[in-house]
């Protein structure tokens, strides 16, 4: 967010949580791009922000985040001083979830992948009416294939996009027989290490799929831990991963830090993957 509105949206945290009855004397940025997250002190609160026009992907986070804590997954929980829902302030929508207080030490391979096992165990026990990954690719295409959308993306560049999302989308749904709900983004800056343990955290990217696309967004040493995983399937699910993140740095209106250096880094990675998968 623009300063002047993430002044706004601080303000609306600070002031949904007060009304509340949580006390907020300091208001700590811990993330800012097109949504925020916000650390509420003293009453320690992670408030999720978003313009009002994420509506819809807020509530559908909070409703996953509530049927996942009855089943005990490795998740960041809401908090439990205030009803579990979005509240909605000055053009914003606001959700209000425990803070963690992370632990220094880097989560290792074999933990991350005991994570992940965990958390696709309890992903198959609820009922959540979710997209298929697919309908995600299919929005990132539209982007490529938009112009007014891609201004600044080059024509060979917009065409490996294009392809790349097109052809693997169609190869990694061929076989929907085994997908299941997926957290959908748990890279490594959605796991926190906590005192409780490794946490998933940012449930609004929850779709289905084949569990190596979630397995694709974690470094390569976790899939070795993780049993029965495919990992050619793997390799071509990282591929795709990097081209979705290159689509949405294309995007006119994209307000990812430091987007500049991801837009030429996330293609690059594409090739990459592509090189790896041996289709390049």
């Amino acid at each position: 967010m623009e300063p002047s509105e993430l002044r706004r949206a601080v303000e609306a945290a600070r002031a949904t949580a007060s009304e509340l009855g949580l006390q907020v004397d300091d208001v700590v940025v811990i993330h800012n791009s097109d949504r925020v997250a916000l650390r509420l002190v003293p009453c320690d609160v992670l408030a999720r922000v978003a313009p009002s026009g994420h509506l819809a992907d807020s509530a559908f986070e909070v409703e996953a985040a509530r049927r996942l804590a009855d089943v005990d997954a490795p998740m960041a929980e809401l908090d439990p001083r205030v009803d579990p829902r979005v509240y909605s302030r000055d053009a914003f929508v606001i959700s209000l979830w425990t803070y963690y207080e992370p632990v220094g030490s880097e989560i290792a391979p074999a933990d991350y992948a005991d994570t992940f096992m965990r958390h696709h165990a309890a992903l198959r026990q609820i009922d959540l009416d979710a997209p298929h990954l697919t309908d995600r690719v299919a929005m990132a295409l539209r982007e490529v294939n938009d112009r007014d959308r891609s201004p600044e993306l080059s024509d060979s560049d917009r065409e490996l996009l294009s392809d790349t999302l097109t052809g693997l989308s169609a190869a990694i749904s061929v076989g929907k027989a085994d997908d299941q709900l997926l957290h959908g983004e748990p890279h490594p800056g959605n796991l926190l290490n906590t005192r409780r343990g490794p946490l998933f955290v940012d449930l609004a990217t929850c779709c289905r799929g084949p569990i190596e696309f979630d397995l694709a967004h974690a470094p390569e040493e976790v899939a070795k831990h993780y049993a029965g995983a495919d990992h050619d399937l793997i390799h071509r699910c990282r591929a795709l991963n990097w081209a979705m993140f290159s689509a949405w740095r294309w995007r006119r209106d994209d307000q990812m830090p430091d987007r500049d250096h991801w837009r030429v880094e996330g293609l690059d990675r594409v090739r990459a993957a592509l090189d790896r998968c041996g289709l390049d």
